[in-house]
């Protein structure tokens, strides 16, 4: 068993290799091809000099140079938003960002494009039509990063970071290049100096949830409420479920507290008050 585990492992190391040597030389033959296209296309001396190269990037219209900074410029700035998500321990991180970004800034790299030249529309045409879907379209990748658990959401942060992002890209793809870097700035600046100052202010004052079980069908929680307010423990919100075949009741107190706050000793005195079956503290509302 131990040979064979140790040659699927291999095979499987084996494999991996083979995968990456395989996009490596994927990745140069598309290299070559980018530069033998660039070098039918433009003169490379004149391409290679500042003062042309700098004039290509400012173009409102669209060129190939200008194109590629846009998505290369798109792609940093989004990574580096990623990052700090990443660090965060959030699922979307470097690469989820960095794909938003450019693919916003293609998004209006295309748009601008069709009505200037494949239309002729350049007084009368709308470049932001195939733009405006972005705004929209990233909305399923958003709420794809909200999770939902019982009692509390987690991942909003993330996904207003990718509709800023995506934002972003489209102010790149319409060589609003000022704009985008100062926008990057401060999304990362919310992230962390504004988490902060959160923690800071509210600092102890997280929601918990006290999970209540008792053998009986309870009828009146007073008793255990007093005890919360005994121990500066504010019920912000109270979640009953009766089981009347088990003869059970299991509630759900929403709860802020310092975190001074002795909850062994809180709990010592729900469970004397009788017949108490569990006592549970966390963040998720259980049924």
């Amino acid at each position: 068993m131990i040979v064979a585990d140790f040659r699927l492992k291999k095979n499987a190391v084996t494999f991996m290799e083979n995968d990456y040597l395989c996009m490596w030389e994927t990745f140069h033959c598309l290299l070559y091809i980018c530069i033998g296209i660039a070098s039918n296309i433009f003169d490379m001396e004149e391409l290679f000099n500042s003062e042309n190269l700098l004039n290509l990037i400012n173009d409102e219209n669209v060129n190939p140079v200008g194109s590629v900074f846009k998505l290369l410029l798109s792609m940093t700035l989004g990574a580096a938003i990623g990052l700090e998500r990443r660090h965060k321990g959030q699922i979307a991180g470097m690469r989820t960002f960095a794909l938003i970004c450019m693919g916003a800034t293609l998004a209006m790299l295309v748009s601008i494009y069709i009505p200037e030249r494949l239309m002729g529309l350049t007084e009368n045409g709308d470049p932001g039509r195939i733009a405006a879907q972005v705004i929209s379209g990233i909305g399923f990748l958003g709420a794809g990063a909200i999770i939902q658990m019982k009692g509390s959401v987690r991942g909003l942060t993330t996904a207003a970071g990718m509709w800023m992002t995506a934002s972003i890209g489209l102010a790149v793809g319409a060589s609003m290049y000022g704009v985008a870097v100062i926008a990057s700035m401060l999304i990362i600046l919310v992230l962390t100096l504004l988490e902060r100052c959160e923690r800071h202010l509210f600092k102890g004052k997280e929601q918990k949830i006290v999970r209540l079980k008792v053998n009986y069908i309870l009828q009146d929680a007073e008793p255990f409420r007093k005890l919360f307010r005994t121990h500066n423990v504010h019920i912000s919100d109270e979640f009953f479920r009766y089981d009347y075949t088990q003869g059970t009741t299991i509630v759900n107190f929403m709860v802020r507290s310092q975190d001074k706050t002795d909850f062994i000793a809180l709990f010592d005195k729900m469970h004397a008050t009788g017949d108490v079956l569990s006592l549970t503290l966390t963040n998720e509302v259980n049924n």
